[in-house]
C-alpha cells in the first residue's frame, strides 16, 4: 500500500491545528486505499504551537513533527518537511485553513492518472488591492525575466511525485522560493482550481516587508536578467553622454565659449558617472548576498525535536545463513595458511578456519558419494 505524505509548516498556529487535522483526518479517512503521515514543521512559533502538536503526536502515531531551534522562513520550513517526508507522494499544504485539505482527493486523482505535480490556483483572492497589485507586478516581472513559466494565482498546496521530491533534494541553494524551484524543476503538471476562504483564526504574519523580500529573492534567484537590465542601463547611459559632450565641446572651443560653463562639464560628467556606478553596485549587491549565503554553507534549518520519526524505522536483522555459492567461493578461494608476526618468533603460521570447514565440506561430499553407490 502506498504511503503519502502531508507536509505543514507551522508558525503561529495553535488555534488552527487541531482544526487542521481533524479535517486532515476526515479527509484521509476516507480513502483507504493508501497510508498516510502528517508532518507538522514548527517553524520556531512563539505560542503554543508545539505543545498542541506533541499532544496529537501522542494521540496518532501517523502525527509527525520537527521543531526548529527559531524561525527559519516558510520555504525553509517547506524544504524541511519535503526532505524528511517518505511517501510515494508529498502534499504540502498551509496550516491557516486557507487551503482546503477536501481538495486533496481530487489532486490524488490526478497523480494516479500519471501527472508528476498537481498545483492548486485560487480562483478568488481575498488581499488589499496593493497586496493584489504586487503579487500580480511580481508574476508579471517573473515571466518576462526568466525561463521559467510562473502562474499567477498558484499556491504552495500542491502534490508532487516521489520523483519530483528526489530532484528536489538534490537542490542546494539556501535563497529559495519552494514553488519557484518546483515549477523549475519541470515535469508534467496540472492545476485544480479552489475558492480560498478566509482565516478561521490567527492573522497573517507575512507582512509587506516579507513579502517584498521574497519577491526580490525570487528574481535574483531565478534570472540574471536583472545585471543585464544594469548594463544596458549603462551603454544607454554612456551613449547618450558621449553624444551630449560631442556636442558641449565644439560649441565651447568653436563657437561660443560661455555658452557651457567648465561647472557644467563637471556637473554632466560626474551625475552620469556616478548614475552608472550606483545601479551597477545596487544590482550586483543582490546576487553578491546570494553567493555570501551559498559560501557560508550553513544548515538549511536546525531541528531541536522529532516527534514519531524513529518509530517508524525498520531494522532489519543480518541473515544468520549466508548464501552457499558465496560461501564455497570464500573457502576454494581463501589461502591454506597464512603468517603472523610474533615477538619472540621470526614467524608463526595459523592455520586458516577456511580450511577446515573446506576440508569437513569435502569429507561430507564423498560420505555422501559412498552412500549413493
Amino acid at each position: 500500500m502506498k504511503l503519502i505524505s502531508i507536509v505543514i509548516p507551522v508558525y503561529c498556529e495553535e488555534q488552527n491545528i487541531e482544526n487542521l487535522y481533524n479535517r486532515l483526518k476526515d479527509v484521509t479517512g476516507r480513502i483507504p486505499d493508501y497510508r498516510w503521515e502528517y508532518i507538522f514543521v514548527n517553524d520556531g512559533s512563539t505560542d503554543n504551537s508545539f505543545p498542541v502538536l506533541q499532544k496529537l503526536a501522542a494521540l496518532d502515531e501517523k502525527v509527525k513533527a520537527l521543531n526548529f531551534s527559531r524561525n527559519f522562513g516558510k520555504e525553509i520550513a517547506l524544504s524541511a518537511g519535503v526532505t524528511v517526508a517518505s511517501g510515494d507522494a508529498v502534499v504540502t499544504i498551509d496550516a491557516d485553513l486557507q487551503h482546503p485539505p477536501e481538495l486533496i482527493p481530487e489532486m490524488i486523482k490526478k497523480w494516479e492518472e500519471g501527472i508528476d505535480i498537481v498545483i492548486a490556483a485560487r480562483e478568488n483572492i481575498k488581499h488589499s488591492l496593493y497586496r493584489k497589485l504586487g503579487s500580480k507586478l511580481f508574476y508579471w516581472i517573473m515571466n518576462k525575466i526568466s525561463k521559467i513559466k510562473m502562474i499567477s494565482h498558484t499556491t504552495d498546496f500542491r502534490l508532487i511525485d516521489r520523483k519530483v521530491v528526489n530532484a528536489f533534494k538534490t537542490m542546494p541553494e539556501r535563497s529559495r522560493i519552494y514553488r519557484g524551484l518546483i515549477d523549475w524543476l519541470g515535469f508534467k503538471t496540472e492545476y485544480v482550481e479552489f475558492n480560498a476562504s478566509a482565516r478561521e483564526n490567527g492573522q497573517s504574519v507575512y507582512s509587506y516587508k516579507k513579502l517584498l523580500e521574497l519577491a526580490i529573492n525570487g528574481i535574483t534567484s531565478f534570472s540574471a536578467y536583472p545585471l543585464k537590465v544594469a548594463g544596458i542601463i549603462g551603454l544607454l547611459i554612456t551613449f547618450f553622454s558621449s553624444v551630449l559632450l560631442m556636442i558641449m565641446f565644439p560649441v565651447r572651443f568653436m563657437y561660443d565659449p560661455f555658452f557651457f560653463s567648465s561647472l557644467s562639464f563637471v556637473v554632466v560628467i560626474n551625475t552620469l558617472l556616478t548614475g552608472i556606478i550606483l545601479i551597477c553596485l545596487g544590482l550586483m549587491a543582490l546576487y553578491i548576498e546570494n553567493i555570501h549565503k551559498e559560501v557560508i554553507n550553513r544548515p538549511l534549518y536546525v531541528i531541536q525535536d522529532r516527534l514519531n520519526f524513529e518509530k517508524t524505522a525498520i531494522k532489519r536483522p543480518r541473515p544468520l545463513v549466508r548464501d552457499k555459492a558465496s560461501f564455497a567461493k570464500e573457502i576454494i578461494d581463501a589461502p591454506p595458511f597464512v603468517t603472523k608476526e610474533e615477538p619472540g618468533l621470526r614467524h608463526k603460521v595459523v592455520i586458516n578456519p577456511s580450511i577446515v570447514a573446506k576440508e569437513k565440506l569435502d569429507f561430507e561430499k564423498g560420505k555422501q558419494a559412498i552412500i549413493d553407490t
